[in-house]
């Protein structure tokens, strides 16, 4: 397959470039973009969850990191559909928040978990492209929003649950289809269309465009990297035939049904009019093929 884009896949990268200290700040302006705030990234942190394998050579790429407030971001690219993606963001993230508390240690060492989902596949219904879910306890009665006392550095403080419970943002790729004018449009453009405006200014596509170019990869890194574009193409025809099939066997079976439900009302009126006529049931079983349970019932 030839490779098009000037700049090198998100995804790809993500797996094989931006766990570099060189590339952070490409994530850094990803998540910066994302949470309205400066974020430095200290560190890649390894788990069961971002190891290389076999089956998840191209179908899901995870980045997890470690931000200069001792928080825990996750970054999850999703090329194909899974049923139960919810669910799988919840236990990404719990596994997390357990990796880096240790039996014995209070509370308080909890680490705040960042959960970013981009996806390429039509995630449920919906009509935007980005989606944020947070904790908030909220006043049944009252509408007020709780807040908590916690110790801080030998002082007490009030927190609120969405300080301390994860955050989540879903980015549906797909469904961005707008003229870029925001950071955050930006980088959408970049992620679908692998589009970075010559005189960006958002957070981290300038770093992209310095480190992500197709032409400074080394030869290795480029048949690798063509290698995933290739099987990306294969599996979206696979999936895309899957599918076309699917929907002319349901037309099929529709059809089949159709017909099969036709001959059972028409028995079934038939039935009614012999008896009307007075014609015994078990005769009117004979006919029309209707047991005598259901000439009963008519």
């Amino acid at each position: 397959m030839k490779i098009n884009n000037q700049y090198i896949r998100f995804d790809w990268a993500a797996k094989h470039m931006l766990r570099d200290k060189a590339n952070f700040g490409v994530l850094e302006g990803l998540v910066t973009v994302l949470l309205g705030e400066q974020i430095h990234i200290i560190e890649i942190l390894e788990s069961e969850g971002n190891q290389e394998s076999p089956e998840d050579k191209f179908n899901r790429v995870d980045i997890k990191a470690r931000n200069s407030k001792d928080e825990i971001i996750i970054v999850e690219i999703q090329l194909t559909r899974e049923l139960y993606y919810l669910e799988r963001i919840l236990y990404g993230v719990a596994k997390a928040i357990t990796e880096h508390i240790s039996l014995g240690d209070m509370y308080d060492k909890v680490k705040k978990v960042y959960s970013i989902n981009i996806l390429y596949f039509d995630l449920g219904q919906g009509s935007d492209y980005l989606y944020h879910g947070q904790t908030v306890f909220r006043g049944v009665h009252t509408n007020d929003t709780l807040t908590i006392n916690t110790k801080e550095d030998n002082m007490i403080r009030m927190k609120t649950p969405a300080e301390i419970y994860p955050e989540y943002f879903i980015i549906r790729v797909n469904e961005f289809n707008k003229v870029a004018t925001t950071p955050l449009e930006e980088w959408l453009d970049y992620l679908k269309n692998g589009h970075i405006k010559d005189d960006t200014t958002a957070p981290g596509l300038h770093e992209a465009k310095e480190k992500l170019k197709v032409l400074t990869m080394t030869r290795q890194d480029k048949l690798s990297y063509e290698r995933h574009l290739d099987a990306i193409m294969i599996q979206n025809d696979v999936i895309n035939t899957a599918m076309q099939e699917g929907k002319a066997e349901g037309r099929a079976e529709g059809l089949i049904e159709g017909i099969e439900k036709g001959k059972t009302e028409t028995k079934i009126q038939h039935a009614k009019i012999m008896k009307d006529l007075g014609i015994e049931t078990n005769k009117i079983a004979t006919i029309t093929g209707l047991t005598m349970e259901e000439i009963k019932k008519l």
